[in-house]
């Protein structure tokens, strides 16, 4: 088939590090590697990782016409109260997501591609997806990660709300399919559109590549200065609030007045710069690693240069995650030290492919590391059992389910 791939959300770079971009690069290469034909649209191209086997098209983030001060006189928006520069970002979406569609269809003219269906990863402002799809007869299936509207407004001060909700419930509805990344974003979507199908797809992974990382792990453990009896304690991700990061450098600090132990925290993010500089001030900073951001094709080796990776979240009321980086450490083998919150006490079989302590409760944490970093037979034993438990999980599995999907819509047929 020939599947039309959409991500207009301007903060997901399809070759940028976050999970997102990952996701993005790993379900297209997984369509393709089944034989389809993929065309990504996207806002953002980025850079920083290879691209996937697909056509790639950067659709810009310039300003379209209307003018956003255009849109909302046209629109009725009342703006008085509102913060200046947030709504200027949030009309000049609006207006981008006019004036998409068409350099949609014209890039689709020039190469000649008719889609067989569309799948949409879901974004902010965003109804162009429903009139590409509806312009080529065609399916339209709806990813949905994380409920937007919600988040933007917790973390970003979302101003335009009435309007951001009104279209996400009729992006929801109007799909012929919605796919979720967990329960708690079904749950989600069909509190907005109660008629909706919505099939739950947690992430993938690519089983080989993880399972490759092992032939990396001595090197880069000796590039960090660490010897095979030194235990090493891991993190992969963004340095963001709810990640966790100082909850899990306190536990770290209690263990390394006690143990050999060493703390490799790969990636970066907003909070980066604050860890650095306390490890920098702390009487552990030579056994510390901080190597910054990563291309994705190297955080399988830095994952197999651990020991356990710990997945520190704080507690959330909606913990709506499919945690990518979790699924990859457990397809490298290493068993998971996470909390029991949202979808990781479905991930991280306790006891047998990690260990889960309660929530935002350093000490539990402390304990279930400890108790890992001293029993070098458990740890082996788990990690078998954790790359088994996501045998799948493969992004081919994913991808196969998703195209499925289409293919029964297509059809006419109840998926």
């Amino acid at each position: 088939m020939k599947i039309l791939y959409l991500n207009f959300d301007h903060g997901i770079p399809v070759l940028g590090d976050k999970g997102a971009s990952v996701h993005v690069r790993e379900f297209v290469g997984a369509a393709s590697g089944l034989g389809h034909e993929v065309l990504v649209a996207c806002a953002r191209l980025g850079s920083g990782n290879a691209a996937p086997p697909a056509a790639l098209i950067e659709l810009g983030a310039e300003a379209p016409t209307p003018a956003p001060d255009g849109l909302a006189a046209e629109l009725g928006l009342a703006l008085r109260g509102l913060d200046a520069a947030r709504t200027a970002i949030e009309l000049g979406r609006l207006a981008w997501d006019r004036a998409v569609a068409q350099r949609v269809f014209d890039a689709l003219a020039a190469r000649s591609f008719r889609p067989d269906f569309v799948y949409e990863r879901h974004a902010l402002f965003s109804s162009a997806g429903a009139r590409i799809a509806a312009r080529y007869d065609c399916p339209r299936i709806l990813e949905v990660n994380a409920p937007l509207a919600e988040e933007h407004k917790r973390f970003r001060g979302l101003q335009l709300e009435a309007v951001a909700r009104r279209m996400e419930a009729e992006s929801f509805a109007g799909a012929t399919a919605v796919v979720a990344v967990s329960d708690a974003v079904r749950a989600y979507v069909l509190a907005r559109a109660p008629r909706q199908q919505v099939a739950v797809e947690a992430n993938g992974v690519d089983l080989g590549r993880f399972a490759a990382g092992a032939s990396r792990r001595d090197e880069l453990r000796a590039r960090i200065g660490v010897g095979a009896r030194t235990g090493v304690i891991g993190f992969v991700g963004s340095f963001k609030a709810w990640h966790g990061t100082e909850l899990l450098f306190d536990v770290f600090s209690e263990l390394a007045a006690r143990r050999d132990v060493h703390l490799l925290a790969v990636g970066d993010g907003p909070l980066w710069p604050a860890l650095d500089d306390r490890v920098a001030h702390s009487p552990w900073r030579s056994r510390v690693t901080l190597p910054g951001r990563a291309p994705h094709a190297e955080i399988p080796g830095w994952t197999a240069a651990c020991d356990i990776v710990v997945a520190p979240y704080r507690a959330a009321a909606d913990f709506y995650f499919s945690p990518l980086k979790v699924i990859e450490a457990l397809a490298c083998g290493r068993p998971v030290v996470a909390p029991r919150v949202g979808q990781l006490p479905e991930l991280v079989a306790h006891g047998r492919t990690g260990l889960l302590y309660r929530v935002d409760d350093a000490q539990d944490c402390r304990d279930a590391v400890l108790a890992l970093l001293d029993d070098p037979d458990r740890r082996a034993a788990m990690g078998r059992r954790a790359r088994e438990s996501v045998a799948a999980r493969g992004w081919d599995r994913v991808a196969q389910r998703v195209c499925t999907l289409a293919e029964q819509a297509r059809a006419g047929a109840p998926a």
